[in-house]
């Protein structure tokens, strides 16, 4: 077992698992010569090759759109999109093919796609390269969406991602690349189930949910209100679509009380959803108004001075907490 960085684990698991079963394939924008604008798939053409490690162009329409026909024909594609904010020209071919090919023949064409979109600010990329815009698919049946919050789960969720047989979603926040480090297991020990949140801390007086980089914003708080006698408890989410409401509501109904964080702007975000299942399901056992820490409604800042502003801090985070606990 090694100490590893998140991008570290991202691009060993991507050569353990093309290793593992030759019908894998990548393709994106600077992902073979280039190794990645991360360096996320760095390697990989040297050890599989071009035929494998696909230089595309400028066209994420064309990475997302392939994939459905290659899916077709048995292969396991591994798409990447440079940075999930230039999604949206690939809307239609993930929404309308990817997330409902498998529907549309009666189950004859399975989408073993695992889609990887880095996303997310903090790395100084301004407002076409910073986006949280995971709440776009939310509404998409046959998509799954996960969100890995750990070097383990970006790993495991990847390794997990890979071997469905569901088209994926992989959201990588690139804050975390190189500023997460932690002991990483080899090979199939790290398969971080599909579908499932994780009690990552266990507490008794309120109840934070998040994902991603704001997992790690939920942990550090909960340990600066530890010293106040405050005992958080912090739910992982990991799997966005779908939702593991009942980690969620057990947790919550234990507690009595909720804070929700991410980074996306909060009208329209992953939170309100979480907020309404809550109110329709743990009712009763709420003690206090569910709380959201996100994004402003505000395009991200283009002033890299203006970023550590917009996006949620780990301040803001123990104030919520706090205030909801106290409540």
């Amino acid at each position: 077992m090694a100490e590893v960085t998140y991008i570290d684990a991202i691009n060993r698991t991507l050569h353990e698992e093309m290793a593992r079963d030759e019908t894998t394939f990548l393709i994106g924008e600077d992902t073979g010569i280039y190794g990645g604008v991360f360096k996320a798939t760095r390697g990989l053409l040297e050890e599989f090759g071009p035929e494998r490690i696909i230089d595309s162009p400028i066209s994420e329409s064309l990475i997302a759109g392939m994939t459905v026909g290659a899916a077709m024909v048995g292969c396991r594609p591994l798409p990447e999109i440079q940075f999930a904010d230039f999604i949206s020209p690939a809307f239609d071919q993930i929404v309308q093919q990817l997330a409902r090919y498998y529907w549309r023949t009666n189950g004859a064409f399975e989408m073993p796609v695992t889609l990887r979109c880095p996303y997310g600010g903090g790395v100084g990329g301004g407002v076409y390269h910073s986006q949280s815009n995971e709440a776009w698919f939310m509404n998409a049946p046959g998509l799954v969406m996960v969100a890995p919050g750990s070097v383990r789960d970006a790993a495991g969720l990847l390794r997990s991602a890979i071997r469905s047989q569901d088209p994926v979603l992989y959201w990588e926040h690139k804050k975390l690349y190189r500023s997460l480090k932690d002991d990483l297991p080899d090979g199939d020990q790290t398969l971080t189930p599909i579908g499932v949140a994780e009690v990552v801390r266990t507490g008794s007086h309120v109840t934070a949910v998040s994902f991603g980089y704001t997992l790690q914003l939920c942990l550090e708080a909960a340990s600066q209100l530890a010293e106040e006698g405050i005992e958080v408890e912090v739910v992982d989410l990991k799997t966005l679509l779908p939702l593991d409401k009942s980690t969620v509501i057990e947790s919550v109904a234990k507690t009595g009380k909720a804070v929700v964080v991410h980074e996306a702007p909060k009208a329209g975000g992953i939170g309100g959803e979480i907020a309404a299942i809550l109110a329709e399901e743990c009712f009763w056992e709420l003690d206090a108004p569910i709380t959201r820490v996100a994004g402003y409604n505000t395009s991200f800042p283009a002033a890299r001075a203006m970023e550590e502003h917009y996006m949620p801090s780990t301040g803001q985070v123990a104030t919520a907490l706090k205030t909801a606990a106290q409540t």
